[in-house]
């Protein structure tokens, strides 16, 4: 049976960075050093006013295409994660299709998934390629979250980041991909949320879970959000490492969604796992929402990170609430 195989990653960040400093100009109130020790994020890349979501995506698309001398026409199915579409409709990701000039036969696919998306979509391309719809799928996610924030919103200017990723997964007859798990939870949709712009009058749209205290079109309740996170996700870590008979020891890298740098810390305490197994990368990027692990990879696989087939463990978690997790091993990257 043929499996998905993770192959090469690229990435594209906006062209203007808003650092900190920035900020500290423009709101001298705001104790950036505080909220730096707490993030752990200095800079920040934001989309033009101009820029969305598929516009990012297809220069990272692009990128990939050009560095790996892909063949178009051999790409069969496009599947977008992205919370920023372009429109409630048309689909996204069939724009991004006839834009990358990809044959009429490749499906598209849209869907809307954001921290624990590449998660969800790496579960997709698998599928896919198991059941024999598809060989090449481009994986894409996509996020402009800055447009939804209001500029004197210090909660979320300081946290959130724009940017775009392209995968690209392969059929293989190795399996590299898997021991996948899910998990939802609608009942905490309140603590992070846009509750105008769908077909929900506005009256019976969803409240936050506190106050706003922005005016911000993007709620979060970063505080309940973090006391999720600690809770569920060592849960489903250990559910993973029970199921295919494996022990921490095993676990060459936890390639966790990069949400803080203070939730990331209390997820190494409570999983007693060390900085090196568990990196934190979001200094000089913020919180990218779904692009966060593809991003991650990029930069240990830059750096030589792990041995050849060494087992690691890919983790999304935040908003819906939603969580994933599957196990890896980079046989693209070994070869």
């Amino acid at each position: 049976m043929p499996h998905a195989e993770l192959g090469p990653i690229a990435v594209h960040l906006p062209e203007f960075v808003e650092t900190n400093e920035m900020l500290a100009e423009q709101y001298p109130r705001w104790d950036l050093d505080l909220i730096a020790e707490k993030t752990g994020i200095q800079q920040r890349h934001i989309a033009a006013p101009e820029q969305t979501a598929s516009d990012l995506a297809v220069l990272a698309a692009e990128k990939l295409i050009s560095e790996q001398k892909i063949d178009r026409n051999e790409i069969d199915f496009v599947l977008l994660c992205t919370q920023t579409p372009d429109y409630p409709l048309p689909t996204t990701s069939c724009l991004i299709q006839d834009r990358l000039q990809l044959a009429t036969r490749c499906g598209a696919l849209d869907f809307n998934l954001g921290c624990s998306g590449y998660v969800y979509g790496l579960a997709l391309a698998d599928g896919l390629i198991q059941s024999g719809a598809a060989k090449k799928i481009l994986l894409l996610t996509a996020e402009t979250y800055s447009k939804y924030i209001d500029p004197e919103d210090r909660s979320l200017r300081t946290i959130f980041g724009d940017g775009a990723t392209a995968t690209l997964l392969t059929s293989a007859q190795e399996r590299s991909l898997w021991g996948f798990q899910f998990g939802s939870d609608g009942s905490g949709g309140d603590m992070l949320l846009v509750a105008d712009g769908g077909g929900r009058p506005e009256e019976d749209a969803i409240k936050p879970r506190h106050r706003k205290r922005w005016k911000s079109r993007l709620y979060m309740d970063g505080p309940s959000l973090i006391n999720f996170t600690v809770e569920a996700i060592p849960h489903l870590v250990q559910e993973i490492l029970d199921k295919n008979n494996l022990e921490d020891q095993d676990i060459s890298h936890y390639l966790f969604h990069q949400a803080t740098w203070k939730m990331l810390d209390q997820l190494r305490h409570r999983m007693n796992v060390d900085e090196q197994r568990l990196p934190i990368e979001l200094a000089d990027i913020g919180n990218t929402v779904s692009c966060t692990i593809p991003i991650l990879i990029d930069r240990m696989r830059s750096r030589g990170s792990w041995r050849a087939e060494s087992t690691n463990m890919l983790v999304g978690f935040g908003v819906g609430l939603s969580w994933a997790g599957c196990l890896w091993e980079d046989r693209y990257q070994s070869r």
